[in-house]
């Protein structure tokens, strides 16, 4: 006899339906827009920022706030817009989240002056709070089965991957070439695209009886990430002693620890904590924000070495990234996909971070007179090769087994421990990057070519720390994932969790 719970879950499966169709590949290319939308922010406004700042007449301690803006808004909020997804439905959040962020990227572009870019920049990581959740949660919804799963994923991880690069590119491309606002305008077109296609191809799930948001659990996570993001923006200009660093990593500290007393007696918390707790997921949290914070050597420290000692423009320097961003799809679409659903991340995730420490220490050896092709170009392969095999497996990692009410929130920390790996590694380094500048200076006669050396040294001792930041990053992956494949989707329709 059929009872009205099976009529129930039959319609649900035959509304999913779409989804577990050959749709749900157009599903993936939707989601990936999106996700490259979100990722090539990160760097492509570094690129904008000189001509902007020349254009809008705004001093360098100023230039600070348009970076800080958005990871003030976007770390902090993640976990909210995670539960929201949750709660309201994840393609609806999808749809705000893209169409909110493409409105603050038109502000932006269109800006006058440095507070409306401001505003602009925060609005942009209000909406990424939003939209990376979601686009996430949607992917680990709609691929159930194992491989294609592992496959997905492995296209989803190495745009994750190579958006920063290819964000460093376009960035160059169309400041040298249109305009700096540009690079806010693009998200536009992408935008526009991704809009048309989540209405044709996403398919969400019903969405479950809403529990009341845990307000004390949200405030607590907000305030805390906020505090923690500003006081290591801080570190990077004013130095780890400074009150305005102290005092705000401090509080912060003081209130996620409060955060997490709080979410362990909630009824309905912001954050289960059954979903960090799983070995695998807590593995893929840990490790990619240690593997977060390494990156930002690459990005940021090898973009200076490429501008200010071998004169690249910012077109070369975007040029100068593609064969890792190469190395990055190939071992994450291979590898990455293939393997993950048989043997699970465990061997390929320390495996992965510990080339990439290879390709760094590879970097250790430039000099002012290596060139591209043979002092820059294998550290760069190499270490896209290693990255490719952290981003697919963490993130597919981050979201299986969770159930599909947690899918939202287990997407949001995988975006949070990413953006506080991010701020944690661009504020130790620029530190470590300083010091070893003048530490080389000290005692030596000032001179043009004494202050290349330091400025090669300070690369050095950054590459050395980022080797080291991948390293550790291999260890605890090696340590907390356990052995073996994945968890399957626990809320998967009876055909495909085979």
């Amino acid at each position: 006899m059929t009872t009205l719970t099976d009529r129930h879950d039959t319609a649900a499966r035959e509304r999913l339906a779409p989804a577990q169709g050959s749709g749900r590949w157009w599903a993936l290319v939707v989601l990936a827009m999106a996700q490259l939308m979100v990722v090539l922010d990160a760097t492509i406004v570094n690129i904008a920022l000189p001509p902007a700042q020349a254009d809008l007449a705004f001093s360098n301690a100023d230039r600070q706030w348009v970076v800080t803006a958005y990871a003030l808004a976007f770390g902090s909020l993640l976990l909210l817009g995670g539960r929201l997804s949750d709660f309201f439905g994840r393609k609806r959040m999808f749809m705000i989240g893209l169409v909110g962020f493409a409105l603050a990227s038109a502000l932006g572009g269109a800006a006058q002056n440095l507070e409306l870019l401001i505003v602009a920049r925060a609005l942009q990581g209000v909406f990424a709070a939003a939209l990376a959740p979601a686009a996430l949660s949607l992917l680990s919804t709609t691929f159930t089965d194992p491989v294609e799963r592992g496959k997905a994923f492995g296209i989803f991880g190495a745009i994750s991957g190579a958006g920063g690069g290819l964000g460093l590119l376009l960035g160059g491309v169309l400041t040298e070439y249109v305009s700096w606002r540009w690079c806010l305008y693009v998200n536009l077109l992408i935008a526009a695209i991704a809009v048309f296609g989540a209405v044709r191809k996403l398919h969400d799930e019903p969405t479950p009886a809403r529990a009341r948001l845990d307000l004390a659990g949200t405030l607590t996570a907000v305030v805390g990430l906020v505090a923690l993001v500003y006081g290591l923006a801080n570190a990077q200009t004013d130095g780890w002693t400074a009150g305005w660093t102290l005092g705000p990593v401090v509080i912060g500290v003081v209130v996620l620890i409060a955060f997490v007393v709080i979410e362990r007696r909630a009824a309905n918390p912001l954050l289960p904590l059954r979903v960090v707790l799983d070995r695998n997921r807590g593995g893929s949290y840990a490790s990619i924000a240690i593997a977060g914070a390494g990156m930002f050597g690459i990005f940021l420290f090898l973009t200076y070495y490429l501008t200010t000692v071998l004169g690249f423009t910012p077109v070369r320097t975007g040029l100068a990234f593609l064969p890792m961003l190469a190395g990055i799809m190939l071992t994450a679409t291979t590898a990455g996909s293939i393997l993950t659903p048989r043997i699970g991340p465990r061997p390929l995730v320390p495996l992965g971070a510990l080339v990439a420490a290879g390709g760094m220490v590879l970097l250790t050896r430039l000099q002012l007179d290596s060139t591209y092709v043979s002092g820059v170009l294998p550290g760069l392969i190499i270490v896209g090769l290693g990255l490719g095999l952290v981003f697919a497996p963490t993130q597919n990692a981050a979201t299986s087994g969770v159930e599909h009410h947690d899918a939202g929130v287990a997407s949001a920390m995988i975006n949070t421990v990413q953006q506080i790996g991010g701020s944690i590694g661009t504020a130790l380094l620029s530190t470590f990057a300083a010091t070893a500048a003048s530490d080389y200076l000290t005692g030596r006669t000032p001179s043009a070519q004494a202050a290349m050396q330091a400025q090669m040294a300070s690369y050095h001792t950054v590459f050395w720390w980022s080797a080291g930041f991948f390293v550790l990053s291999a260890i605890v992956a090696a340590v907390l994932f356990r052995t073996g494949p994945l968890d399957v989707d626990p809320d998967a329709p009876p055909a495909m969790a085979h």
